[in-house]
């Protein structure tokens, strides 16, 4: 069968980090969304979503074909349900289509589909602040995924370690003079990672492939460091998809950095607000600001943006895609793509010398920066312009 990847409704929600990528590859727990479909498949996956992402990101149909709604994560239930479906069969979540069998150059309605109601729990991603918010528990989902019948590589005896059962560590991993505490969730650490002295983390906590704890560091539950990625300092239930940094002392928590973000030394962002409100969001749907019903909810930034040194973020601060912040003072709490500046205002930030910076950050990783992603971010710069002032 052929499996493919939809955005669906939420894909707008999603924004900053959709500007850049599918649904299918927003990371949550240890994979992103489309390594979980297909390690619970056994299959590759392709994707449908917006046509200026088609050229990194195409589809693929054939003959036959099942669509699956990239918001839902998968359980063994629903992979179960999605593998029996039949020609016009449709699984839907009360009124959200969820998986629905079609073939080659089918014209889809539902009204002549036979409808299959899924009602087993399972968590979706439907809103930027899903992302930290629900990622404990798909640390604990990916965890089990990942590790079923399968041993550790061995801890070295000068770690201190509580709930050593909870720990697993894949080939080429470091850690040393750390303190692991997996008593109240999983800690997993990826292939070639690397945890360095003094660092103090507690569970469920995933360090990806080649991603770095730097000295000192003290790491709270629920927090995801992408693959690449560099952390210091002090980290509190938050996500980073890969290849960024937040190499220094500061607090991050309850937040979301996209790829190739960068975070200047003792940068801070509130993630509570003075009066404990609930906290509210910019939503690019409504062009306002829109209720999470969350009392804890920091920074969201978009791929390749950037902070300088001491750089001070508001509770529930939106970054979008190449920003550069710095200065003094708070900035705004919504800070559009190819915005330059900070408190005092913005200008902005063109293309030209923003692609100079992607392509120097990514050489650093044997990494090109080429047209195919030129061109995605020339896309996201003229769509965002309604955002920017100047």
């Amino acid at each position: 069968m052929n499996y493919i990847l939809f955005d669906g409704a939420s894909r707008n929600a999603l924004l900053p980090f959709t500007y850049t990528r599918p649904v299918a590859e927003i990371r949550i727990g240890i994979l992103t969304i489309r390594e979980k479909w297909e390690k619970h498949l056994g299959f590759t996956t392709s994707t449908i979503t917006e046509d200026y992402l088609n050229a990194k990101f195409p589809m693929v149909e054939l003959e036959d074909n099942v669509m699956i709604n990239a918001s839902y994560l998968p359980t063994n239930q629903l992979v179960d349900r999605i593998k029996e479906l039949k020609t016009d069969q449709a699984i839907f979540c009360k009124d959200e289509v969820v998986a629905f069998y079609v073939k080659e150059g089918q014209e889809v309605d539902f009204d002549k589909y036979d409808i299959l109601q899924f009602e087993e729990e399972t968590l979706t991603v439907q809103h930027t602040w899903d992302i930290f918010s629900k990622n404990e528990e798909a640390i604990r989902q990916d965890f089990d995924l990942l590790t079923k019948d399968r041993e550790s590589e061995p801890l070295s005896s000068s770690n201190h370690i509580l709930g050593e059962e909870q720990i697993f560590l894949e080939e080429g991993v470091t850690v040393e003079f750390a303190t692991l505490n997996a008593s109240n969730g999983p800690i997993y650490i990826g292939k070639n990672a690397e945890i360095m002295e003094g660092s103090m983390i507690r569970g469920p906590f995933a360090l990806c492939e080649s991603a770095t704890v730097k000295m000192g560091a003290k790491i709270y539950g629920g927090t995801t460091i992408g693959p690449h990625s560099k952390v210091g300092g002090e980290v509190n239930n938050s996500v980073i998809f890969g290849f960024s940094n937040k190499g220094h002392d500061g607090f991050i928590g309850n937040s979301v950095l996209g790829e190739w973000c960068n975070l200047g030394a003792d940068t801070n962002t509130s993630n509570l607000k003075n009066n404990y409100a609930p906290v509210r969001l910019w939503s690019y749907e409504t062009e306002g600001f829109a209720k999470t019903g969350l009392q804890f909810c920091g920074l969201m930034m978009g791929d390749h943006s950037k902070c300088g040194i001491n750089t001070m973020f508001n509770t529930g601060t939106v970054v979008g895609v190449n920003a550069n912040i710095f200065g003094g003072g708070f900035p705004r709490n919504f800070i559009p793509s190819y915005s330059w500046g900070g408190s005092a205002g913005f200008t902005t930030y063109l293309t030209r010398k923003a692609f100079e910076v992607a392509k120097v950050v990514m050489s650093r990783r044997n990494l090109e920066f080429n047209e195919q992603e030129e061109q995605i971010l020339e896309h996201v710069f003229e769509e965002t312009k309604q955002w920017r002032k100047n």
